[in-house]
């Protein structure tokens, strides 16, 4: 015997993850119809997975910092971008996903008057970030979008995976900042941010790329 409940009526403890197996493209565009913008979780679906997770406050805070923290330095490089935030990607039948934080940073002069994504116009953003995600789920479906790069942010560690060949390798380099250890800058900076204040991490950081 199979059970229907409305989408609404799954409630997820912060923190939490579900996943629903034999999920048609179609149902899942219903999905997003009717959990709609205004929401406090993310959700991935890739081939017929759909994963819908409930972040924790702590886990919202990292990523959000990882991506002032890269505006700053593209800032103090005079290079442009553009922030996405969680929009909803989707490739058709294939994948859908809804990154923590993603950018435009090559790519930022193509997405210009972009209000409405469409991976057959605009091409996918050049860097997603995310906090302790642990689902292969999600990686598949930045796969199938190639996205460039995905940086996965847990236990105080960041993690950088990098597309080649249809797959994420993992990296100790990012070809956004190929001249800087990425990976042991950012989590001393997020943790001082945590401590200190966001705003006043940036300031200092800002003054030590203006030397």
């Amino acid at each position: 015997m199979s059970v229907t409940i409305p989408i609404r009526a799954i409630k997820l403890t912060p923190g939490s993850t579900i996943q629903i197996s034999d999920v048609s493209w179609q149902d899942f565009e219903q999905i997003l119809t009717e959990l709609g913008e205004h929401r406090n979780t993310r959700i991935a679906y890739y081939q017929g997975i759909l994963s819908i997770m409930s972040p924790l406050a702590i886990h919202e805070r990292p990523h959000r910092i990882i991506a002032d923290i890269v505006k700053t330095i593209l800032d103090s490089q005079e290079r442009d971008w553009e922030d996405f935030g969680s929009t909803t990607f989707k490739r058709p039948v294939i994948a859908g996903v809804e990154p923590d934080t993603c950018l435009y940073i090559q790519n930022a002069n193509r997405v210009q008057g972009c209000t409405m994504m469409d991976l057959d116009i605009y091409p996918p953003p050049d860097l997603a970030i995310e906090c302790d995600v642990t689902s292969k789920t999600t990686l598949d479906a930045y796969a199938a979008l190639r996205v460039p790069e995905v940086w996965i942010y847990r236990h105080h560690q960041l993690r950088i995976y990098i597309f080649r060949n249809g797959d994420y390798s993992l990296s100790t380099e990012t070809a956004i900042f190929p001249d800087m250890s990425i990976t042991e800058l950012i989590p001393p900076l997020v943790q001082q941010a945590i401590e200190q204040g966001t705003s006043r991490m940036l300031r200092e950081l800002r003054r030590q790329l203006s030397r």
